[in-house]
């Protein structure tokens, strides 16, 4: 990966649907070079996707937490599978540390968020943080 990657990159992460006229311009090459470009960086895995961060300003109240869970080994397998099948888990991180993992959560409620714990801690001791405010919500730069 040379500078020019870099810097294609860099420019699809401030605004991934930038038109590759636009991105060529900005690196001072021809459109199919920059195409080419991005088309091998998806293929080699640096591009990993595309995505939407939706913020929905006019919705109601949500809580967030942040859910620290230890589970024996025997029953991380189900763990896995529960948090996949619940639609408030937003983030699932194996970790280190007294807890082996860290869920980010997001549910309508505090009883939803009462019942998701409910069906955790019948496989493992859980930690709760609720969220109060993000105030850093960095992505990923390109070096």
């Amino acid at each position: 990966m040379d500078e020019l990657d870099r810097s294609i990159l860099r420019l699809l992460a401030q605004n991934a649907r930038m038109p590759v006229k636009e991105i060529a311009q900005r690196v001072s090459l021809t459109s199919p070079a920059v195409s080419s470009r991005i088309h091998r960086l998806e293929q080699e895995g640096v591009i990993g996707g595309y995505t939407v961060v939706l913020r929905h300003p006019d919705e109601p109240a949500q809580v967030q937490a942040l859910i620290s869970v230890q589970v024996g080994s025997a029953a991380r397998e189900d763990f896995l599978v529960l948090a996949r099948k619940e639609p408030q888990v937003l983030q699932c991180y194996r970790v280190t540390g007294s807890y082996n993992f860290i869920l980010k959560v997001r549910c309508p409620g505090i009883d939803e968020l009462e019942h998701l714990l409910t069906r955790m801690q019948k496989m493992g001791t859980t930690n709760t943080q609720i969220i109060l405010a993000t105030h850093i919500d960095r992505q990923p730069t390109i070096e």
